[in-house]
Formats: structure tokens, sequence, C-alpha cells
């Protein structure tokens, strides 16, 4: 029964892999062989996300590829987070953290004082406005997902806000690598900082800053980027408790919840990666002077995890219903669409601020 459960995961996660080849194919056809550049300016990321829209949209995928395509969306991305490590050492870690803490921090007030002033304005119900703002502000779907219970949020709600940040994420995530490019001029630093902290979602994050990777030719924009949402996750701790206590202020609480249940573990594979990475420079390139071994798996680990986000990126695609977005009133969806405006520019005047005062 157990290897059964196992074996049922397979044909959605051979999907993905599937469309993250012919996303990869097509990316080279078209940037190499067609508008002859030596590595393609599009993104396999890119590719593989729209190509999972149309398919999801025209054909109807059985219900035996699903419970692999959501595996795909729910591990396999973040194994592919878990192996971006390899690519950071702790001090880089430790740099950009004690920038991106503080720039979080403004972004989440600012996005919970302007979704306040919109709730009475627009009169959308306080649980939808608590699930676009912790959505926009901290991490997309899991936010969501881990406060709805607690705030007794049904499920045409928790549906509507999903798709809503959905949205706003995937259009950030396309435009925003080329804007952040244009706007910081290519600055690693600032783009990935702005990438982690202006896009809702983890797997958006990861694939706006591979999409910047591959574009622009930019490894540490997406160590950044990665490090900046990671640590973004973490505060899922402090708000999802937090949300919970100001909803059912007077009311019947809900103590049915546990920070050892929402916080998101994969973060500390992230940072476990960062010591072996940190470990094996150590051991290989200081006491041996002979790299080779090492270099080569570092490569191997990195380019499973560009293969591991990219399929994530196909599956999180199959699973966007373009009708269902269609048919989303338009007061939350306003209030998705201001929330993800007020995090972009609070990112920028609080990046520019920091440009100004420490630089």
């Amino acid at each position: 029964m157990l290897l059964k459960k196992k074996l049922s995961i397979l044909p959605g996660v051979f999907l993905a892999f599937v469309l993250y080849t012919f996303s990869q194919g097509l990316n080279n056809i078209i940037g190499i062989e067609l508008l002859g550049y030596e590595k393609s300016p599009i993104s396999t990321a890119m590719i593989a996300i729209l190509m999972g829209i149309i398919l999801g949209n025209i054909f109807s995928i059985r219900k035996g590829f699903l419970i692999g395509l959501d595996f795909t969306q729910k591990y396999i991305l973040k194994l592919g987070i878990i192996f971006l490590g390899i690519q950071l050492k702790p001090f880089e870690f430790l740099k950009f953290g004690t920038i991106a803490i503080p720039l979080i921090i403004v972004c989440i007030i600012s996005v919970l004082i302007v979704i306040k002033m919109l709730i009475k304005k627009l009169k959308i119900s306080t649980r939808m406005a608590y699930l676009i703002s912790i959505g926009s502000t901290v991490c997309g779907t899991t936010a969501i997902m881990a406060t709805a219970p607690i705030i007794k949020a049904n499920k045409g709600e928790v549906a509507y806000a999903i798709a809503n940040i959905t949205v706003f994420g995937i259009i950030s995530m396309l435009i925003y690598p080329y804007f952040a490019n244009f706007y910081f001029n290519g600055e690693p630093l600032f783009v990935g900082l702005f990438l982690g902290t202006a896009i809702h979602e983890t797997s958006q994050v990861a694939a706006a800053g591979l999409i910047y990777d591959q574009q622009f030719n930019s490894p540490e924009t997406l160590n950044v980027a990665t490090v900046t949402k990671l640590i973004r996750n973490t505060f899922l701790v402090i708000m999802v408790p937090l949300f919970g206590f100001l909803y059912n202020r007077g009311k019947v609480k809900n103590k049915n919840y546990s920070i050892f249940n929402i916080f998101p573990y994969f973060v500390l594979g992230f940072i476990g990666m960062i010591i072996v990475r940190n470990i094996g420079d150590q051991i290989f390139t200081i006491e041996n002077g002979n790299n080779e071994f090492w270099e080569t798996l570092i490569s191997y680990i990195k380019n499973l995890a560009t293969v591991f986000l990219t399929m994530s990126m196909a599956a999180v695609g199959i699973s966007i219903n373009l009708n269902e977005l269609k048919s989303m009133g338009y007061k939350p969806f306003i209030v998705g669409l201001i929330a993800a405006i007020t995090v972009g520019i609070v990112s920028i005047i609080s990046l520019e601020t920091f440009l100004k005062v420490f630089l």
C-alpha cells in the first residue's frame, strides 16, 4: 500500500520533468539557433510556467497526474531551494540578512496599514483582507493556507485569495527582473533584495531570480533573492499567530495551531547546504589545494537546483485555471493589486534610503 502511494506521484513528476525538457529545448531553439545568441536570452523557467498554463487550460489533466504535480510544487520545489544553498557561504547569508530583515519588516507594516484602510472603504470581509495581507507580505499560498483555519476562512475565500496572490505574483515574476535590472543598474545585491521582498511566492521569487540569472548572467542576484525570501518566510512564525490573535480578539479563540506546524523547515535545509559548502571549501580548496572534484559536485548540485525549480514552475502553471480567475470579483482583486504595488514601492523607497544613508 505504501509502495503504491509512493508510485502514484511518478506520473505527475514525470510530466513536470517532460515540460522542463521541452522548455529547455524550446529555449535553445529560439535563443541560440534562431536568434543567434551564444546563451539564450530567454528564461527556461518562464517558458515552463507558460507551457504549464497552456497545457492545464487546454487539456483536462487526469487525476493520476495531479498527485505528482502537487508533490512537485510542494516538495521538489523545496528540494530545489535547498540545493540553491550550495552557491552561498555563511558570510554572504549574514550580509544579505542584515539588510533584508529591516526591509522585510518595513514592507510588512506598510501593507498591513494600507489594507487595514481598504477594508472599510471597499467593504470586503476581514477574513479576505487578512488572507491577502499575509499572502502578499510573507510567503503567498503557504501563509494563506496556514492562516485560513485560524481565522475560520471558508473555501471560497481561501481559493479567491490564492488566485489573487497567484495572478499578481506571476505578473511581478515576469516583469520585475527586467524592471529591477533597469532601475538598479544591474546591481545584484539591490536587484535580489527587491525581487525577494516584492514578489509573493517562494516559487515565484526563485523563478524571477532564475529569469534574471539566465537573462543577465547574475547568479549572485538569484542567491540574494532566495536568501531574502527565505528570511521573509520565517516571519510566518510571527505573523500567523498574530493574525489569529487579532481576528479572534473577543471571540472564541481557536488554539488548534502550533508554531512547529507552520515553520518552513526547508529553510534549515538551505542553511545546512550553505554550511556544507563552507566546510567543503575548507577541506578541498584550502587544505588540499585540489578542488576539481568539489567544483564538479557543486556544479552538479546547482544544475539539479535549476531542474527542480523549473519543474516546479511547470507544475504551478498547470494548476492555474484561467476560467476561475475570470470569475473573481473585482474588489478583493483591487486590494491584491494595491498590496502588490505597495510592497514594490516600499521596497524601492527603502532600498533608495539605504543607498543614500549607508553607501
